[in-house]
């Protein structure tokens, strides 16, 4: 399977590029960053790209996959809409389109939230902006497109929050994460599990097309339909 990863640097990216370059049904791995990864591997091709807005320049490297990741995102904390809406869903959507045009025969994998409001009449704007953009994605050609919604990531294997109020969040609960996973198993995960529970979707398939947190572990014991 050829991936290619928007977001490779942010947490959720980390552990997904850390997943596709462990995993051996993966083959070949592009990032599409705004900074490079520091990863070296030889299934790793990297394209530094500034614009998220336009991916017209890169149509030629972006033909022939089978995947594609779009991990990139941010806290709406603090944002306005229009800010967060530009980062989380027309980035979404300009990948996107280039890519389903470029490659039909593609499985589309999209970082949501729990929460999410696919109605897209929600009050809170994250959760609508996300809503909306799962609905854009769902009309692209796409040989199938599957949303994850996860709650609480926790990061293994040394990956990082690239935001540094988040990066302390995790430093203070991490000590906590056994109680959390024992308690609230349904809601919680890591980006591990996580990574490797959207790889095999990709791979695989899934019965439906939003994965909640709870059901990230069903995909990792069953894999595909």
């Amino acid at each position: 399977m050829r991936a290619v990863l928007f977001g490779a640097t942010g947490m959720v990216g980390q552990g997904v590029l850390r997943e596709c370059l462990r995993d051996p049904e993966v083959t070949e791995v592009l990032s599409i960053g705004r900074r490079p990864t520091g990863v070296r591997d030889p299934k790793l091709r990297e394209i530094v790209h500034a614009n998220f807005s336009d991916f017209s320049g890169l149509e030629r490297d972006l033909t022939g996959f089978d995947a594609g990741f779009f991990c990139l995102g941010v806290s709406s904390a603090g944002m306005r809409e229009a800010d967060y809406r530009r980062v989380t869903s027309d980035y979404a959507l300009a990948a996107a389109a280039v890519l389903a045009r470029l490659n039909p025969q593609m499985t589309f994998v999209y970082i949501s939230g729990k929460g999410t409001d696919a109605t897209e009449k929600g009050r809170v704007m994250w959760a609508r902006v996300k809503g909306e953009t799962e609905n854009a994605l769902r009309r692209l050609p796409f040989r199938a497109a599957y949303f994850f919604r996860p709650a609480y990531i926790q990061p293994l294997h040394g990956i990082r929050s690239g935001t540094t109020w988040t990066r302390a969040f995790y430093a203070v609960m991490a000590p906590f994460y056994p109680v959390w996973k024992a308690l609230f198993p349904r809601l919680v995960t890591t980006t591990e599990d996580l990574a490797r529970a959207m790889i095999r979707v990709a791979a695989r398939g899934f019965p439906t097309d939003v994965i909640e947190s709870a059901a990230i572990g069903e995909v990792l014991r069953h894999g595909g339909p």
